[in-house]
């Protein structure tokens, strides 16, 4: 649909011009050899996170219209939860509860892994990517034993590319593991799109173009 194409080159045009998405050589932690590199803890400074959780608060207000609070998997979920929940308060009058984790339990004070709201109920988890679901795993497990219901996952980006023998994405992988709801505030397919539109970027649109070739996901829930 139009308006959700809109919003997704909106969003990339802001990465972009944040320095957080980036063109070039870049290794991954699965070896791949990537012409691109989304590098979300450069959303550093108080303007670009606040426009950030605006993004993400817009994206979320329009999925899940019912009760639900946010956890933020430590480290980069934390202030993307934070903020996230500050936005949803001041742009759409929903006060949403959110919890962070500790990677380490704290043995004194209040003590425990978990900061922040007592979590309960549907649970969302604010995050940048998902690459091979191993943090979601780690925050459905946290949650359920923390006596939350997992529903869904929100991220930044979706790359859109094949990590299971079988071709599955992340986002297919983590909706048939676990049953949630993956939302994306922008696609792979809508960075080449985004591209398409700018002569000044046809070669990185060919390094992509040949990227997904070798690597593109074949199956794409939505």
């Amino acid at each position: 649909m139009a308006s959700t194409s809109n919003t997704e080159h909106a969003f990339l045009q802001f990465a972009l011009d944040a320095g957080v998405l980036r063109f070039g050589e870049f290794t991954l932690k699965s070896g791949r050899v990537s012409p691109y590199f989304f590098n979300a803890g450069l959303f550093n400074s108080g303007a670009t996170l606040s426009t950030l959780a605006s993004f993400y608060a817009a994206a979320l207000h329009e999925a899940e219209p019912t009760s639900f609070m946010l956890f933020g998997p430590a480290y980069k979920g934390i202030p993307l939860a934070a903020a996230t929940a500050v936005a949803l308060a001041n742009e759409y009058q929903r006060d949403i509860p959110f919890a962070f984790n500790r990677k380490e339990v704290k043995d004194h004070g209040e003590g425990g892994q978990l900061v922040g709201a007592t979590i309960n109920g549907n649970v969302v988890i604010i995050d940048d990517v998902i690459t091979a679901g191993t943090s979601v795993r780690e925050s459905v497990d946290i949650i359920r034993a923390a006596g939350g219901t997992p529903a869904a996952v929100i991220i930044a980006l979706d790359r859109e590319e094949a990590i299971t023998q079988d071709g599955r994405g992340a986002i297919d992988f983590v909706t048939d593991e676990f049953g949630l709801r993956v939302h994306a505030l922008a696609r792979f397919s809508s960075l080449m799109d985004f591209l398409a539109g700018k002569p000044e970027l046809a070669s990185e649109f060919q390094s992509l173009q040949d990227y997904r070739g070798h690597y593109g996901s074949t199956k794409t829930v939505r």
